[in-house]
């Protein structure tokens, strides 16, 4: 058997017919014989295999009597191997089928590192009709949401820097991975050794808190600063496992050290503590084409690669923390329902999300509680409020209703493309002695973002944008998103933010980028009895913000726009099996501006290097 089909390709290829210039039935036979050859090659696969196996019973059966534990345990070792090359001849036999499915499809096959790919721009392969080699599923049906990123084929691919995602997609039977049952365990994270020398003291580290950037008359305007810290350093960890033929479900952590505590000791120890930044689980199915994530993720706001499938966000390859002025972004608790059409060429998705409104509380005086304040007339209005038990100290917002995102993504077979929109509802309550009323406002907008790939996988623009009311904490500035009116009612205050990059990937160890990034807050205020309420007052004294020392100066709390123009790059200078060890750098500059108020509009700027080394071991 194995010899007729081994000749029935050969025979094949030297019968082939002379190819002439525009002759479409030669080109025809050759694509039969393409097919035909294929379909042998399985064959053979599949009896090669099963040779294999039975080969090895007979010699763990004769081999039986006083060597039986040790020839057992080879035996068992050696059909453990066969039963792994029988799950890769599935694979093989599963690239070659996905190939057949449509006259216009290449075939499909799997990468070096175990990604399945499809070889023409309108290869799809089928997660049906394949009852026959059970071993697709295991290879598909555990990675559908990832596999699905990969057919789009938009010229942008998958994110490749990420923690999770470069380790989810396609990691089957890479390291870093672990089967335990019919679960499957993705290890994913780094080790990261980053530092910034700054032309100011801004007491942030690696993280830009750009309101905070002092001005002229603050000592720290007019001194140098030095910050390193391996506290960003991330840990993640995916599990999962198929529901049914077509469907998954998948759970993931991420954390990292990102976060401050009462015992931190910047002079010793440098204790950070360990932080959250992503738990949730995911549910797929490849045969409705229907995605559900619910927990914390990044929000659906956050521009993508491909689709609408978490751990394909389009961030920013920038060392800082805060990644970029303008971005984009929210980790949060969300309920996110998405489907796709057209062969994984368009996508909506409806995300229901945590709201959580950032207040400027400008010049009113504090009231009895935290997230109080009282009003010129007296009466009280309550924001928010400390949290309770394991919350304690915490302020949380008070809030009448969840945001609500919608998102359409487009994957043509080139670049990606987003439009979205978003409505939230900021919400307080005025008191008086014996009574009160509560005022909700109606914020939102909308945005959007592209990826064009200019030499695809090589050079890529990046452009996004969001403008609206009440939505300035969904940028990386955090802007405020209302402040209050006279009357005490939320007042949402205009944003407006944006970003664009050209990114480049000159060879396989080496990125190079360019961002820039823009994020504004407009205006709402009111003046009481001589005295100016409000975000962006006129009133406001800026007289002293150019005096060092002088404490006439609210331009820090009245922040108009921030501007961040930023080039990096990273290399790459150990790769293997043992994972990536990688180093970059990027210079910044952040020029702030503040509303004009008694004495100007005073600004200020920043100028950063950073400098960071990462040890990826498992990408």
């Amino acid at each position: 058997m194995g010899t007729a089909l081994a000749t029935g390709p050969l025979l094949l290829c030297l019968s082939t017919p002379a190819l002439a210039a525009g002759d479409d039935a030669s080109l025809d036979a050759l694509e039969q014989q393409i097919s035909r050859i294929q379909s042998e090659q399985r064959a053979l696969q599949k009896a090669l295999v099963s040779v294999q196996k039975q080969i090895a019973a007979h010699r763990t059966v004769a081999h039986a009597g006083n060597a039986a534990a040790h020839h057992g345990a080879g035996g068992a070792h050696q059909i453990a191997s066969l039963e792994a090359a029988d799950h890769e001849a599935g694979i093989a036999v599963a690239s070659a089928e996905h190939g057949e499915e449509a006259n216009n499809t290449r075939p499909a096959h799997f990468g070096g590192n175990g990604h399945l790919r499809a070889t023409g721009p309108d290869a799809q392969p089928s997660f049906s009709g394949m009852e026959d080699t059970p071993t697709v599923e295991s290879v598909v049906g555990h990675r559908a949401e990832d596999v699905i990123s990969r057919l789009a084929e938009n010229g942008v691919g998958p994110h490749s820097r990420e923690t999770a995602g470069a380790q989810a997609a396609g990691a089957l039977g890479d390291h870093g991975v672990f089967h335990m049952g019919p679960v499957t365990l993705i290890l994913g994270g780094f080790i990261d050794a980053s530092a910034v020398e700054a032309n100011r003291h801004t007491a942030s580290g690696t993280f830009n808190f750009w309101q905070a950037t002092p001005f002229k008359n603050e000592p720290r305007y007019h001194t140098d600063n030095f910050d390193g810290s391996a506290r960003y350093s991330r840990l993640s960890l995916m599990a999962r496992g198929n529901v049914d033929k077509y469907s998954t479900i998948s759970g993931v952590f991420e954390m990292d050290f990102g976060a401050g505590a009462a015992t931190t000791d910047a002079y010793e120890s440098n204790s950070y503590a360990f932080r959250l930044r992503q738990a949730y689980l995911a549910y797929d199915n490849s045969k409705e084409n229907f995605h559900f994530l619910a927990g914390q993720a990044w929000s659906m706001l956050t521009p993508g690669r491909v689709g609408i499938i978490p751990r394909q966000e389009s961030l920013p390859e920038t060392i800082e923390s805060s990644m970029l002025a303008g971005q984009t972004w929210s980790r949060q608790l969300q309920f996110r329902f998405v489907k796709d059409f057209l062969n994984h060429r368009l996508w909506t998705g409806l995300s229901i999300e945590n709201s959580a409104t950032l207040y400027s509380l400008n010049n009113f005086t504090a009231g009895s509680s935290d997230g109080q304040v009282v009003l010129p007339t007296g009466q009280t209005v309550t924001v928010g409020s400390d949290g309770t038990g394991l919350t304690n100290n915490a302020l949380f917002p008070n809030e009448i209703a969840p945001d609500v995102i919608g998102k359409i993504a487009w994957d043509p077979h080139w670049g990606h493309y987003e439009v979205e929109g978003i409505l939230h509802f900021p919400h307080d309550r005025v008191s008086t002695l014996g009574g009160g009323k509560n005022h909700t406002a109606v914020g939102g907008g909308g945005g959007g973002s592209m990826i064009l790939p200019v030499i695809p996988h090589k050079v890529e623009v990046r452009l996004a944008g969001l403008a609206g009311y009440g939505i300035g904490r969904y940028g990386s500035v955090l802007l405020p998103d209302a402040t209050l009116k006279s009357n005490g009612a939320p007042s949402p205050l205009f944003s407006l933010q944006g970003t664009a990059g050209i990114i480049a990937h000159p060879n396989p160890l080496i990125d190079v980028y360019g961002y820039f990034g823009y994020q504004q807050a407009g205006r709402s205020y009111f003046s009481e009895g001589g005295q100016a309420y409000g975000y962006g007052n006129p009133a406001y004294n800026n007289t002293g913000c150019y005096t060092e020392l002088s404490g006439n100066c609210a331009a820090g709390s009245n922040i108009h726009s921030v501007m961040e123009a930023t080039v990096g790059a990273w290399y790459r200078f150990l790769k293997g099996r043992y994972g990536t060890v990688e180093a970059g750098v990027q210079l910044a500059y952040s020029r702030i501006h503040a509303w004009d108020g008694n004495g100007g509009a005073p600004d200020t700027s920043l100028s950063e290097l950073f400098m960071d080394f990462r040890y990826l071991p498992f990408q």
